[in-house]
């Protein structure tokens, strides 16, 4: 018989409250938590009402079964759904992908996950998310209902804590399961063990205390649940986009690098791209797919395509491998350690050092608007299923203004370069933006005037997906410095996302819907500012600024803007892959008074509204002082700071028979305080007398207790008499500042004590 039941039995618990259901709920919370998760997953790759029918099914399941299913039972019945889940997710893997598992890739892949490789990473992603939920979901509640809430929480925390490892759980999401966690055993140990609602400041302390711990304590490095303390400085373009390797966040206000990253010999100007995005989540990208071991010259574009080859000499240790699209080989030197995504980028297996040149061959494809414009929409089903993705939370004003801009279009070319004007033309370029909440391409719309690249080009993704044009999210560099015929300086403030749209029997084409001349005004400002400072590594030998020279643009290279087709001319004759270079239309005098990595200083001088704290920085300062509140009256502070509130202040009540008893009160525990509590069987007035007999009382206490006798047993007393006895008692609580309680005895010589207080 459990300890409950025993108690039950015994009558222990006549008195006792029942927490059961604040356990319960609890447990909810918890399996709401990394159930969310799953639901974000759902929502982004594909439908998630079937997502909802099944958790719902499966609590309803739970909620049935554990009034009578035995646990050995239960725990038989999970594996048994595990199990279905596991094989059903390997049935929706396609049968190319399929064939490349092995019992070592299943492992590797069961790490990867476990080391921060975000489940939207997987190949059928939603199948996955239908085949795990309902195991730990319906163990968990369960246990719950056999009132196992130990290993209720142990099953929960065990599917939150997986979340954590894959950073798919952020911190709000961590931090609401552990406040979970905590309330299902806090609860749950007071309802199993009897205890009283006197015990829950205790309770509510401890979990204030996890809840801030776990914000403040980032457990697993690298993973999403980052502490909410906010870093003061803005992480570079840089950092965002190309170094950001399986996922990108969209970030709020960010700032240029200035240093030298690459040297590239090439026969032509290029966007050296390092990586493409392919699943939009509303909030960023992720690269789906696992990256193979190189193996050999890879497949060129299916049209026309030229032959370019590139020299990449790394000027510091980096992390990519830049090359023009379409790249297919790469020289023996680093071929070892080469990798390839499933999209067809190089990357390394292990960073490349300074001056560790490698050497890239590509098939840049080749075409002509009109081609483009021919090309028409029988796209391979592989495309369809992977770039026309959107979120289903996608909201219907967003698919309206895709309509309102590109539907009068009849084929993808013309779509796609209607768009990319528009968001040229109607949004400005800046480094300076809030991040906005809920999904980015929604905000950037309709809420935002101003952004830089990843708005530009994840609006414009969204926008064509919108419209049926398969498209994605591109990152690496601008073509950057060109310093001799066929040579290129690249820096970290080249650093770049631009659109990639597919096109039949050509391939992936690039559109910039950025802004070029505001961007480059913000690069040569950032160039001039780290030069002037004598920042390193901002220059190479070919690179060392003309001091006596014209001006910065000559400096640092004008050939960025110059030799790129510019979007307000573009004709509609030959479209070669340089065009969908960034125009300069809508260069404002705002749009040029940029963020160059100043963090948030415009310069003005004048007044500057404080940034508020994040929602989630809020949160966390209202849990830690309820936190505090609790465990202040568990140790007796908050009672003790209530009773000096009481004692010093008291306003009236419009009854004076009320406020006259208040009033005395305070009077009797000031004098309480100062002399000794009265006696249980000793009246008002022969306290005070025993008082007057012992030490002497001041005259105004006689007053106020006379004024009190008449308002009990005297037929009550006016409203002047009653502001009289708080004006009094008043007098007498502030004289004995500033201890509370140390009242001054004093003789009133205008009002010596008569004989009765004598």
């Amino acid at each position: 018989m459990s300890t409950r039941r025993l108690s039950l039995a015994t009558g222990s618990l006549r008195d006792r409250t029942d927490f059961r259901g604040p356990a319960l709920v609890g447990v909810g919370v918890l399996t709401l938590s990394y159930v969310s998760v799953l639901f974000h997953v759902t929502n982004v790759v594909g439908g998630n009402r079937v997502f909802v029918l099944l958790v719902a099914g499966t609590f309803l399941l739970a909620t049935a079964l554990g009034r009578f299913l035995r646990i050995r039972t239960a725990v038989f019945l999970t594996a048994v759904l595990l199990s279905a889940g596991t094989v059903t997710y390997f049935l929706a893997i396609p049968a190319s992908q399929l064939s490349l598992l092995s019992p070592e890739r299943i492992f590797s892949d069961t790490v990867a996950l476990l080391t921060g490789l975000s489940v939207l990473r997987l190949t059928a992603a939603d199948v996955w998310a239908l085949a795990i939920v309902p195991g730990p979901v319906f163990l968990s509640w369960y246990l719950a209902m056999r009132e196992r809430y130990v290993w209720s929480v142990t099953v929960g925390g065990a599917a939150l804590g997986l979340f954590v490892l894959t950073s798919d759980a952020g911190t709000a999401t961590t931090l609401v399961g552990v406040g979970g966690a905590g309330t299902a055993i806090g609860f749950g140990t007071l309802d199993r063990y009897g205890g009283t609602v006197a015990q829950l400041d205790t309770l509510v302390a401890v979990l204030a205390a996890m809840i801030v711990l776990a914000a403040t304590l980032s457990v697993v490095p690298g993973g999403a649940a980052q502490p909410l303390l906010p870093d003061r400085g803005s992480p570079t373009v840089e950092a965002s986009l190309v170094n950001s390797q399986e996922r990108i966040e969209v970030l709020g206000s960010i700032r240029l690098s200035p240093k030298v990253r690459y040297t590239i010999e090439a026969g032509e100007r290029q966007y050296w791209q390092t990586a493409s995005y392919d699943r939009y989540t509303g909030r960023g990208w992720v690269r789906t797919g696992d990256t193979e071991p190189y193996q050999g010259r890879l497949r060129g574009p299916p049209g026309a395509a030229r032959r370019l080859t590139q020299t990449v000499t790394p000027e510091s240790t980096v992390s990519a491998m830049p090359a023009a699209w379409k790249p297919v080989e790469v020289s023996e030197g680093v071929a070892g350690r080469t990798q390839v995504t499933q999209q067809g980028f190089f990357v390394p297996a292990t960073s490349l050092g300074s001056g560790e040149s490698y050497t890239v061959e590509s098939r840049v494809p080749q075409y002509t608007s009109e081609q483009l414009r021919r090309s028409g929409t029988d796209y391979p089903a592989a495309i369809r299923e992977s770039y026309l993705q959107l979120p289903e939370s996608t909201s219907t004003r967003v698919r309206e203004r895709a309509a309102e801009i590109a539907g009068g279009q009849d084929n993808p070319y013309d779509k796609a370069v209607v768009i990319e004007q528009w968001l040229e033309e109607n949004k400005r370029y800046s480094l300076t933006v809030e991040r906005p909440e809920g999904d980015i391409a929604e905000a950037f719309l309709f809420e935002m005037d101003a952004g830089y690249c990843t708005y530009y080009a994840t609006t414009m993704v969204t926008l064509l997906r919108a419209q049926g044009v398969p498209a994605r999210l591109a990152v690496g560099y601008t073509p950057g410095e060109q310093v001799s015929d066929g040579e290129y300086v690249v820096r970290g403030l080249d650093s770049h996302a631009w659109v990639e749209v597919y096109f039949a029997d050509v391939g992936w084409v690039r559109f910039d819907p950025t802004p070029a001349s505001p961007r480059e005004t913000a690069e040569r400002t950032r160039l001039t500012e780290a030069r002037q400072s004598g920042e390193a590594g901002v220059d190479t030998n070919a690179t060392e600024p003309d001091l006596s020279g014209p001006s910065d643009a000559t400096q640092f290279g004008a050939t960025n803007a110059s030799s790129l087709l510019n979007n307000s001319t573009r004709n509609e004759s030959l479209r070669s892959n340089l065009e969908g270079s960034d125009p300069g239309t809508n260069s404002t005098p705002d749009s040029t008074a940029l963020d160059t990595g100043s963090d948030g200083d415009d310069g003005s001088g004048g007044f500057s509204v404080p940034e508020l704290p994040s929602r989630e920085t809020l949160g966390l300062g209202l849990v830690a002082f309820v936190g505090f509140v609790a465990g202040a009256r568990r140790i007796g502070l908050t009672a003790w700071a209530y009773r000096r509130l009481w004692l010093r202040y008291q306003r009236g009540t419009g009854n004076p028979e009320r406020d006259v008893e208040r009033a005395f009160d305070r009077l009797e525990h000031l004098l309480e305080r100062r002399y000794r509590p009265r006696r249980p069987t000793e009246t008002q007035r022969a306290y005070l007398a025993a008082l007057a007999r012992g030490h002497g009382l001041d005259s105004r206490v006689q007053r106020v207790a006379d004024i009190h006798e008449r308002a009990r047993y005297r037929g009550g007393v006016s409203r002047a008499e009653a502001a009289t006895a708080i004006d009094l008692v008043d007098e007498l609580v502030w004289e004995a500042t500033p201890v509370v309680g140390d009242l001054v005895a004093r003789r009133d010589d205008r009002h010596p004590p008569t004989e009765a207080t004598a």
